[in-house]
């Protein structure tokens, strides 16, 4: 499918014809109905709240852990839209979900990454939503980063006739340890949105953290890239929450946040600073992940000093380090970077791997 069909033809009134910043909220799952109606009631108190969002079935990694509450959270979900107003919304991972989710008139129905990685499962959904050009469909990324595959489920969607299209950025799956549960990536966003501009985007800070501590800083950058709304997780009470109660807060605690942000959004900055900020942003995260490498690095390097130790092996192997550098200086030389910008570093690098493993061996 054309590109420009796609962004010409989606259907963005279901979240341009509000005031900023667009927010869908509520908590991680449904646990029981005082539960949602509370936090509901609560939400409803914040302006910027415009969907109340609540897992209804939960993907887990493992079995035997708790796998949402099923069809009577769809009940407490329709007390929610009528005692409220707002619209509600709930993850969806199949023909069935849909089905039952249409038989309660769920406003909204997101697509986890998980699902989204799945081009079968996207289908069977594109297929059980033909011709609903009234439902809210938002899909979030993939869990690791392939664009193509993110937009091909959209075009799935669009291609039964699904026009209030969105996705949700939630962040990437990376092998590395981070200060993230999904590391953002927000340079994949940006081309993300290069490719198709019109397809409202929403940031989902509460997965990208995984924690309360790091919201702030991630609706900051989300306001700065100009995402289209947000998708935060709120709970009437976070500590007892059954899933991801680390990444929840009050919704008294949401409208804080919500105000700081927004009050320290400037208005109207010059193109050039707009660029400016958003590559220094992308060149941070290059430096959090550098960081995050080189303690690993240095984690293994300890490990290496005490075979070395227990084996009476020399800490010093001109062999290695010559093939380490042979190999890293002809990577460097085909991605364009210098020799001698290279060789500095791993200059360093190598000898700080020989001080710790010397700490080892004292």
């Amino acid at each position: 499918m054309e590109k420009d069909i796609l962004n010409k033809n989606i259907d963005r009134s279901w979240v341009d014809n509000n005031d900023q910043p667009f927010i869908i909220s509520g908590p991680c799952s449904a646990e029981n109905e005082k539960q949602i109606l509370d936090t509901a009631q609560r939400l409803k108190n914040i302006q910027y709240v415009r969907i109340f969002r609540a897992g209804i079935w939960k993907p887990r990694t493992k079995p035997n852990n708790f796998e949402g509450i099923g069809q009577e959270g769809l009940e407490w979900m329709k007390k929610v839209k009528k005692k409220t107003g707002m619209l509600v919304a709930t993850e969806v991972a199949n023909a069935e979900h849909v089905k039952l989710c249409l038989s309660f008139d769920i406003d909204v129905l997101w697509i986890g990454a998980r699902s989204t990685a799945s081009p079968f499962t996207i289908q069977e959904i594109a297929n059980a939503l033909e011709g609903d050009r009234d439902r809210i469909v938002l899909i979030k990324n993939p869990i690791h980063p392939d664009i193509d595959l993110w937009i091909g489920a959209l075009e799935r969607l669009f291609m039964k006739g699904v026009r209030k299209l969105g996705v949700i950025h939630r962040g990437f799956y990376t092998y590395k340890h981070s200060q993230y549960r999904n590391t953002p990536c927000w340079d994949v966003i940006s081309k993300f949105r290069e490719m198709v501009p019109d397809v409202p985007i929403i940031c989902d800070p509460s997965h990208i953290c995984g924690n309360k501590i790091g919201l702030i800083d991630i609706m900051k950058k989300a306001f700065h890239f100009q995402y289209d709304g947000l998708m935060i997780e709120s709970h009437c009470d976070p500590i007892h929450a059954w899933s991801d109660a680390d990444q929840q807060v009050t919704p008294e605690h949401l409208l804080d946040m919500l105000q700081k942000t927004i009050n320290n959004v400037e208005e109207d900055p010059k193109g050039s600073e707009i660029n400016l900020n958003s590559l220094r942003i992308f060149i941070d995260e290059i430096d959090e992940n550098l960081i995050f490498l080189l303690s690993e690095r240095m984690h293994i390097a300890k490990k290496l000093g005490s075979i070395k130790k227990s084996s009476d092996i020399d800490t010093l192997q001109p062999d290695r380090w010559k093939s380490v550098m042979d190999k890293s200086m002809n990577l460097g030389r085909s991605l364009g970077l210098s020799e001698k910008f290279l060789e500095g570093i791993f200059q360093l690098l190598h000898q700080a791997s020989i001080n710790v493993q010397n700490t080892i061996r004292e």
